[in-house]
C-alpha cells in the first residue's frame, strides 16, 4: 500500500519540524512537502498533488482560510486545519474555514510544555488517516 501523502503549510518552522516528527512516527504517512504561508503551499500543490493538506489558519501573505478557499476551487483536496485559532470558543473561525471546505480541526496545543504531544499525535495521524479516504469536490470562489 503507498504512503499518505502530506503538505503541511504552516509558517512556525518549530510546528512544521514538531508535526514532520509525529507524522514521520507512521508507517502509513509521508510528508512531501512543506509551505510557510498559503502562497507557497499553493503553488506546492499543483507539483506535488498531496493526499491531504496540514494547514495553520494564522500566516502571512496568504492566511489559512483563503488558502482552503483557493484549494478547494482549484485543487480539491482533503485540508485538515491546524491552528491556535480553532479552540473550542472559536465557533465563528471553525464555522468559517469549515465553509470554505476544510474537513476537520485541531487545536493547537496551548501548553508550551507540550505534555499533550502524544495525544495529539495519535489524533493527528488517525485524522490523516481518515481524511486520505475521502473524496472532495470542488467549491467555486464566490
Amino acid at each position: 500500500m503507498s504512503k499518505i501523502k502530506v503538505l503541511l503549510v504552516e509558517d512556525s518552522p518549530v510546528a512544521i519540524n514538531i508535526y514532520e516528527k509525529m507524522l514521520s512516527s507512521s508507517s502509513y504517512i509521508e510528508v512531501i512537502g512543506k509551505a510557510g504561508n498559503g502562497k507557497e503551499g499553493l503553488n506546492l500543490v499543483s507539483q506535488l498533488n498531496p493526499d491531504v493538506i496540514c494547514t495553520d489558519l494564522q500566516m502571512p501573505q496568504m492566511d489559512g482560510l483563503e488558502f482552503t478557499r483557493q484549494i478547494m476551487a482549484h485543487y480539491p483536496t482533503p485540508i485538515l486545519v491546524l491552528s491556535n485559532s480553532v479552540q473550542k470558543f472559536d465557533i465563528d473561525n471553525i464555522y468559517e474555514v469549515m465553509k470554505a471546505g476544510a474537513l476537520d480541526v485541531i487545536a493547537k496545543s496551548q501548553t508550551a510544555s507540550g505534555d499533550n504531544s502524544e495525544s495529539m499525535q495519535n489524533e493527528l495521524i488517525v485524522k490523516i488517516r481518515v481524511l486520505a479516504t475521502k473524496k472532495v469536490s470542488a467549491i467555486p470562489l464566490a
